[in-house]
């Protein structure tokens, strides 16, 4: 677990991505690994056709394929070095000097999952290549490559950042009362990369019991452990209020549990989450 892992696709986000490791790097002092995979894109049309023409023309056509398939796969890798090459230069410009970086062909989850138990922390970006968001009215499916695989998947931390990224000072946890959101407390304090930072502790009504205590024994267990915290207690749909308070209070980082284990909770929890990630503008940090 010493390594800060990116991934990288050439997108709209790769600055912010890159920006993102550095400041994450420096503060958990760990290195930074940049991870580019190449994947392969869908085949359309040719081998729908194939049985329609003749067969020396199918063997031509299919050679040609195979050739255009192989100069595909030299471009992708010259691409892939350049972009690694150019993230390597700006976290050094940043002041990062422990920097690796890997290429690999395939499905970047597997790539992911193979490389998790080196990762103290993952950052992607919101948008992958060829998945720019359309602001707020964008899919789910479209924003970002993956990411609800990746958040299903791994274990470690994500941090999930939009286009443009700024070192913070501050930070909102979304807390439910609920265990999932006393462990991210509890890998706030253990973690350091908040560490210092202002914390907007902040629970939305819901049907959880003795939600006003839950919210001050909260509150009390951060500012034991040294955090500033201003906590808040706010009612209404969950996504308008804690969009609203995070506008009005300038929060810079959103810090929000993933998927319980119950099917049934799986459902809410994991769509608040995905509903923050969709509408956020701040990046959000995704705890397991």
């Amino acid at each position: 677990m010493n390594k800060i892992i990116a991934c990288i696709d050439g997108s709209v986000v790769t600055s912010a991505i890159c920006e993102a490791a550095a400041w994450s790097a420096k503060r958990l002092n760990k290195s930074i690994l940049f991870l580019h995979t190449i994947e392969r894109p869908q085949q359309h049309g040719a081998d729908d056709l194939s049985g329609a023409i003749g067969l020396g023309a199918r063997s031509n056509l299919l050679k040609e394929m195979a050739q255009l398939d192989e100069q595909r796969s030299k471009l992708a890798l010259s691409h892939g070095k350049e972009m690694l090459a150019a993230a390597i230069e700006r976290a050094t410009s940043l002041g990062v000097s422990q920097i690796e970086q890997k290429q690999r062909h395939g499905d970047v989850i597997d790539a992911i999952s193979e490389l998790e138990d080196q990762a103290r922390l993952l950052i992607v970006g919101r948008s992958g290549e060829g998945h720019e968001a359309d602001g707020h009215k964008t899919k789910f499916k479209v924003v970002g490559s993956h990411i609800e695989s990746l958040i299903r998947t791994v274990h470690t931390p994500v941090v999930i950042v939009p286009s443009t990224f700024k070192q913070p000072q501050n930070f909102m946890l979304a807390y439910d009362g609920r265990a999932t959101a006393d462990k991210a407390i509890d890998k706030i304090i253990s973690g350091g990369l908040l560490k210092g930072l202002k914390c907007h502790l902040v629970m939305v009504k819901n049907h959880e019991t003795a939600q006003a205590e839950k919210l001050a024994k909260a509150e009390t267990r951060l500012k034991e452990q040294g955090f500033e915290v201003e906590a808040s207690f706010l009612s209404g749909n969950i996504f308008d209020s804690l969009l609203s308070y995070q506008q009005q209070n300038n929060i810079d980082l959103l810090v929000m549990g993933a998927f319980a284990h119950s099917k049934i909770r799986q459902l809410f929890l994991g769509s608040n989450t995905i509903g923050m990630i969709e509408r956020s503008i701040s990046p959000l940090i995704v705890l397991r």
